[in-house]
């Protein structure tokens, strides 16, 4: 990257923009495994706070729903803190709340902590991208997403099942304990790093293309296909195990596949979105909705059913960085308040998929999860391909 990141950015030289980003990515990857880790580990806790497995699981829901509600609110709040404080305060934070529920003895503290992570999440997911791309060319500006948002793919393929190993052979308390250092860590480097400079003065608060309309359809059809997508993924284990007549034993080893494809869709979205955020959008969500036509059409052959679980994978990971980079570009407002309503479109079609799936499988089974999914990533890719005639007639 050439000498005018200094320039552009004002404050920060090259080397200490990238090892920024790097203890940002791991920031990341930290609060990513922090947030699904129970999961993995539903049965220790449990039985570690002598509490039912449903009161666990909601170490997870709860997470979703806080983050949800209080993104934009608690963003718009904070717009005004210079990105270096509020870093600072976000990540020393979590390390002390991830921390406090690694050592508490009870569930109510547990559940206290997860509620202050989540509000921690909620900014942090909010504010990140502009804070990391600011420092950066706008013509780099998605490598630069796709380089932070490697942290929290990677915490899919090694954090949450190493986590997820590492407490199951000591103590369910040990990767929370190993997540407050990771924090601990990443909190000092970007205290160190990142530029002081106020919020209004980074290049990237504020968007070179704004418009409300595109954004408005953009978040909407964020919301659609994420829901499209969760509707099946939340019981993906029960479709290839029932439908695609797979062993439980073997489900681990496709979505180890999908996390890997995960990685690569984050890593080569970010090419092609410095090249085109919008076509790159359209792209990611054009897979998805093949992938879940696939699974359709032939989701009972392990090939196909395989194939399809990394293409979905790969696709949602490149939409992420293709939305987050798309908001960077049209936010009508402040691109972190925008980014907020986006990551709260997103929570909001992960519960709304999971909820509709669960019913869904009750009612008609495992392969009414995929056919609804496959329908709801079809009308986001109509919603979002009448983008601009859309456009076009409001201007």
């Amino acid at each position: 990257m050439p000498e005018s990141v200094a320039k552009e950015s004002g404050e920060v030289t090259r080397g200490r923009a990238v090892v920024a980003v790097a203890a940002l990515s791991v920031a990341l990857f930290a609060f990513a495994t922090v947030e699904t880790l129970p999961v993995g580990l539903l049965p220790q806790i449990a039985h570690g706070l002598g509490v039912s497995l449903s009161s666990v699981g909601l170490l997870v829901t709860g997470y979703g729903l806080v983050v949800m509600a209080t993104a934009v609110p608690l963003t718009a709040l904070t717009r005004r803190v210079p990105r270096r404080r509020l870093l600072a305060v976000l990540l020393s934070v979590f390390t002390a709340a991830t921390l406090l529920g690694g050592v508490t003895p009870g569930y109510g503290i547990l559940l206290g902590a997860r509620i202050l992570i989540a509000l921690t999440h909620a900014v942090m997911w909010s504010v990140v991208a502009s804070a990391a791309a600011g420092m950066f060319p706008e013509r780099v500006r998605a490598k630069v997403v796709a380089a932070l948002f490697s942290g929290s793919s990677l915490a899919q393929v090694a954090g949450v099942p190493t986590g997820t190993w590492l407490g199951q052979q000591t103590d369910w308390r040990v990767p929370f304990l190993v997540m407050s250092v990771l924090g601990l860590i990443a909190g000092t480097v970007v205290v160190t790093l990142l530029p002081s400079a106020s919020a209004e003065d980074n290049p990237a608060a504020t968007a070179p293309e704004p418009s409300g309309i595109r954004f408005a359809l953009l978040v909407t059809v964020t919301a659609v296909v994420v829901a499209g997508f969760f509707t099946f993924y939340t019981y993906v284990t029960v479709f290839l195990t029932r439908v695609a007549g797979m062993s439980s034993h073997s489900v681990g080893a496709v979505l180890a596949v999908g996390g890997v494809a995960g990685v690569i869709g984050t890593s080569g979205s970010g090419v092609l979105a410095d090249r085109s955020t919008r076509a790159t959008m359209t792209g990611s969500v054009t897979l998805v909705t093949a992938a879940l036509a696939l699974l359709v059409a032939a989701g009972s052959h392990p090939v196909a059913a395989v194939t399809a679980v990394a293409l979905l994978s790969l696709s949602l990971s490149g939409m992420i960085t293709a939305l987050t980079s798309r908001i960077l570009r049209i936010a009508p407002g402040n691109v972190d308040v925008a980014s907020a309503a986006g990551s709260a479109a997103f929570q909001a079609g992960i519960a709304a998929g999971s909820f509709l799936g669960g019913r869904l499988l009750d009612a008609h089974g495992p392969h009414s999860t995929v056919v609804t999914g496959a329908v709801l990533a079809a009308a986001g890719l109509v919603l979002l391909l009448a983008e601009e005639p859309l456009s076009r007639r409001r201007r």
